[in-house]
């Protein structure tokens, strides 16, 4: 496993990351998948307070007892619970912010939380405040470091102006490459590191039956799917490789809801070198490059 340094943090994390939105309330099979993640070298794990209403990070202080510090811990605030407990709002106040992590700690059952994201943003947000108080936090040593989870490129430009901004949580794949126009070369420019979630495009790069997906249809999904089943690689690989060959991806965020999900994808990071420069090349042929149509 390799790893990354994040800016402004002290600390490096693994190139695969755990991700736990897909996550069962299961406590056993849970501590089997992060067990087997940490035996092979994954050390980043990634969660939120809006998973499951705060019971995913209520079962990991449970799954993470004697492994704490062997872990890089993130977790993001922002999405509020509304009384009606279906459906939530927005809330990036330097209180909520403040209120939030003081939550998710006492969830979680630690003290200081690794890596502290924003879960969303829009342009009208406050970002001074929201900067100021996510360096406060730092300084407070109840967080190590602080990033973003965005997919609109105005709200990345915007963040791109502050410093101290260790990470960008981005949506990234073979069937999403929005982020090629703005958001990638915004990154690199920069100190930032981009951490690509959706890389297996919700399953369907892998394994799941052919589906519309953003401005593909179900018939170009199956196109392409075919096309990748052809090139005798394990699909897992590909995935990884053509997001962890950019410069400015730290790391490729995967979620694992079973055993063998997480033990496939891992044999996919294990076979990365037989994805060579062609292949990759020779795969974004395939597919049209797809753009942002808002939040621009």
């Amino acid at each position: 496993m390799k790893y990354i340094a994040l800016a402004f943090s002290g600390f490096f994390i693994s190139e695969i990351g755990l991700g736990t939105m897909s996550f069962t309330l299961d406590q056993k099979e849970n501590e089997q998948i992060i067990d087997l993640a940490l035996a092979k070298g994954i050390n980043f794990l990634d969660t939120a307070d809006l998973y499951q209403k705060g019971d995913v990070e209520r079962m990991l202080s449970h799954c993470l007892r004697g492994k704490r510090n062997q872990l890089i811990l993130a977790t993001k605030v922002g999405n509020v619970w509304n009384s009606d407990r279906k459906s939530w709002h927005w809330d990036a106040s330097p209180k909520h912010i403040r209120m939030g992590l003081e939550e998710s700690l006492k969830r979680l059952g630690t003290d200081y939380i690794d890596l502290y994201q924003l879960h969303g943003g829009t342009i009208e947000d406050s970002w001074d405040e929201i900067m100021e108080t996510f360096a406060e936090l730092k300084k407070e040593g109840k967080i190590r470091a602080f990033g973003v989870s965005s997919i609109r490129p105005n709200v990345i430009r915007k963040l791109s102006s502050f410093s101290g901004v260790s990470t960008l949580m981005c949506q990234y794949s073979f069937l999403d490459r929005r982020p090629e126009e703005m958001i990638l070369p915004t990154i690199e420019s920069g100190s930032m590191k981009m951490l690509a979630r959706g890389i297996y495009a919700k399953g369907l790069l892998i394994n799941k039956p052919p589906q519309e997906y953003l401005n593909y249809s179900q018939h170009k999904v199956k196109e392409f799917c075919d096309y990748l089943k052809s090139l005798g690689v394990k699909k897992e690989s590909l995935a990884q490789r053509f997001v962890l060959q950019k410069p400015a991806v730290a790391s490729a965020v995967i979620g694992a809801r079973t055993l063998d999900q997480l033990q496939e994808t891992l044999l996919g990071y294990e076979s990365l070198d037989q994805v060579t420069p062609e292949i990759i090349n020779k795969i974004r042929k395939k597919v049209p490059v797809n753009f942002y149509d808002s939040h621009r």
